[in-house]
C-alpha cells in the first residue's frame, strides 16, 4: 500500500489517482485540505526527497509569494513554507516505503509500481 498525499481537486493528482486505479495499486490518499501535514511527515520527505524537489516553483501559491521571500528562499525558510501553507508542495507526494516522489508521470509510474510484469 502506498500513500498519496495532495489535493483532491488538482489535475495532475486526479491523473495519478486515475492512473492508480486504472492499474489496481492499493493506495491512501490524504487529502492537504482535510489532513494536517506534521512536521515529522514533512521532515521524512525532506530528508528522502529533498527540499528542491519538494517546492512547487509553478504554482499560484508560489507566484503569490513577495518576491524577495521567493528570492530567499532556502531549506529552512521552504520548510516553514511547506508546513504553513501544504498548497505549495508539489502534488502528488507518492510515498512507498523509503521511497517519495513528487508528480505524476505515467511511465515512471509503470516502472515503479507495475512489479512482477
Amino acid at each position: 500500500m502506498i500513500d498519496v498525499w495532495g489535493i483532491r481537486n488538482c489535475d495532475t493528482v486526479k491523473k495519478a489517482l486515475t492512473w492508480l486505479d486504472a492499474n489496481q495499486v492499493g493506495y491512501r490518499f490524504h487529502d492537504f485540505k482535510k489532513e494536517t501535514l506534521t512536521a515529522a511527515t514533512l521532515d521524512k520527505w525532506l530528508k528522502a526527497a529533498g527540499w528542491e524537489t519538494l517546492l512547487n516553483r509553478k504554482g499560484t501559491t508560489w507566484r503569490a509569494l513577495p518576491e524577495k521571500v521567493r528570492e530567499g528562499i532556502d531549506a529552512a525558510s521552504a520548510r516553514a513554507l511547506m508546513l504553513e501553507n501544504p498548497s505549495i508542495i508539489k502534488r502528488p507526494v507518492v510515498v512507498e516505503g523509503g521511497n517519495v516522489s513528487c508528480g505524476f508521470d505515467a511511465g515512471e509510474f509503470a516502472k515503479r509500481f507495475k512489479k512482477g510484469e
